[in-house]
């Protein structure tokens, strides 16, 4: 997903000259197009994302629409209170872009591991949080932003779902139907969303009928699909790569109890609160934690029955 984040942001580039792409001093391999053919529109902040953060809201007070580029949690918790204080406090036209969601890094350890950063960052004023599922969303919402302004987290994932386009129109905070069914409707955010479609697909040949939805806006969340439904009457599951606490699971949920709708049952899947001592692969945290296409199909196994 982050190389097409790249490209779409070289294309809107070409027809606008107020996109500004910053890094902190990371990325150059897949930046390297971007910034042979826009110099001038580009800035390595070098390792000092809160200096980074500080230019961009500088540059989006200014008419500059800005991009800030790293890896999960640098480009996000280490500078939350410039992000809080100077990005969201004012309102600026500044586009937190943050590759590797989740255990995307596994492999390095803690520190890399982004896995609070949806609760922290939608937690504050004047934000909307993205976790875009597949290529078509990440492409989507990389053009929504430029176009609505403020500020904006994209979470992008080294994994990715695969596309499943309905010839649709992307609307930033409705919630997008990727398989109908009516046994269970999962909520899915980001690309562990694949996982959840190799489950349905091994579900239904056991007679039972997901029906998924791709929550790739969190902040604002879709509240029509949520109370939707919880009113159709059969159990609900949302499904992440994230802690359990302040994420997508618990948007729902407050969702349903600020509206006193109550669904048949509502599972939230995700990451308990704990420090990882283990290191490895994205698809071997996924599958110590709970998380792997085999957990997914036996929870909602286990809901249905």
């Amino acid at each position: 997903m982050r190389d097409n984040f790249i490209d779409e942001l070289t294309q809107i580039v070409k027809s606008n000259k107020d996109i500004i792409l910053i890094t902190g001093d990371l990325g150059f391999g897949v930046l390297d197009n971007f910034i042979k053919k826009f110099p001038n529109q580009f800035i390595n902040a070098g390792v000092a994302e809160q200096n980074m953060t500080g230019i961009a809201t500088g540059l989006g007070m200014d008419g500059k629409i800005v991009f800030t580029y790293s890896i999960g949690n640098f480009n996000t918790l280490r500078c939350l209170e410039q992000i809080r204080n100077d990005a969201c406090y004012h309102d600026a036209n500044v586009n937190i872009v943050s590759i590797g969601g989740g255990f995307s890094y596994g492999a390095l350890g803690y520190s890399h591991h982004a896995t609070e950063d949806i609760a922290i960052l939608r937690a504050l004023p004047n934000i909307r949080v993205f976790s875009p599922c597949d290529f078509w969303e990440v492409r989507q919402v990389t053009r929504k932003v430029v176009e609505i302004g403020g500020v904006n987290y994209i979470r992008i994932d080294k994994s990715f779902a695969k596309t499943i386009n309905n010839d649709e129109e992307f609307i930033v905070g409705k919630g997008r139907v990727l398989i109908e069914g009516n046994d269970i409707i999962v909520f899915s955010t980001g690309g562990i969303t694949d996982l959840v479609l190799n489950a349905q697909k091994k579900l239904s040949k056991k007679g039972i009928h997901c029906k998924i939805i791709s929550m790739h806006t969190i902040k604002p969340i879709d509240e029509d699909i949520i109370l939707e439904s919880a009113s159709k009457g059969i159990p609900m599951l949302s499904v992440e790569e994230h802690t359990k606490i302040g994420g997508l699971g618990s948007a729902i949920s407050e969702v349903l109890i600020n509206n006193g709708v109550f669904p048949r049952k509502f599972v939230i899947m995700g990451l308990e609160s704990s420090f990882s001592t283990i290191v490895g692969s994205q698809s071997y945290l996924r599958k110590i934690n709970g998380l792997d296409t085999e957990s997914i199909f036996n929870k909602i196994l286990s809901i249905i029955k």
